[in-house]
């Protein structure tokens, strides 16, 4: 048995070359030997993404805080929140990361194949990224049905 101590293992930036904005991966665990699993938990600032990018045995998502987005290539953005349990078959290109305006954190799982785990791909355009946005937009005749201070309430129903 092993037992990892928090704050025992040093926290990193996420590299620019494929993330996008403010990003910081927490080590959990890395498993030895016929074990493949890994695991980190991210941090994404507001705005902040990964580039786009596919796992050769999939990837699980859990978030722990904030609210972020995610999106597989040809699909729909989908909001993300405490809690969620997002699976990304193997080979599947997708992204995440936090909303516009809201922080948000997951545990990444992911498994080794051939001591590999990621495969990454072009970074996600802020074109891209912005399509959630426009989908969270509410016609001015709905605007008074939302709490002041609660735009989190406003949840991508009309994108649905």
């Amino acid at each position: 048995m092993e037992i990892k101590r928090s704050g025992s293992q040093p926290s990193g930036k996420g590299p620019a070359e494929y993330f996008t904005g403010n990003v910081r991966v927490d080590p959990l665990f890395q498993t030895n030997e016929p074990a493949r699993a890994l695991g980190v938990s991210v941090t994404f600032e507001p705005g902040a993404r990964t580039a786009w990018h596919a796992h050769p045995l999939g990837q699980t998502l859990i978030v722990t805080a904030g609210c972020g987005v995610v999106q597989s290539r040809g699909g729909p953005i989908e909001e993300i929140h405490p809690g969620d349990v997002i699976w990304c078959p193997p080979g599947e290109k997708h992204w995440h990361g936090a909303t516009a305006t809201t922080a948000v954190t997951h545990i990444a799982i992911v498994e080794q194949l051939d001591g590999k785990t990621v495969e990454w791909l072009e970074k996600v355009t802020d074109d891209e990224y912005n399509a959630h946005i426009k989908a969270r937009t509410l016609p001015s005749s709905a605007s008074s049905d939302i709490a002041p201070g609660h735009p989190e309430r406003v949840r991508l129903a009309i994108a649905r």
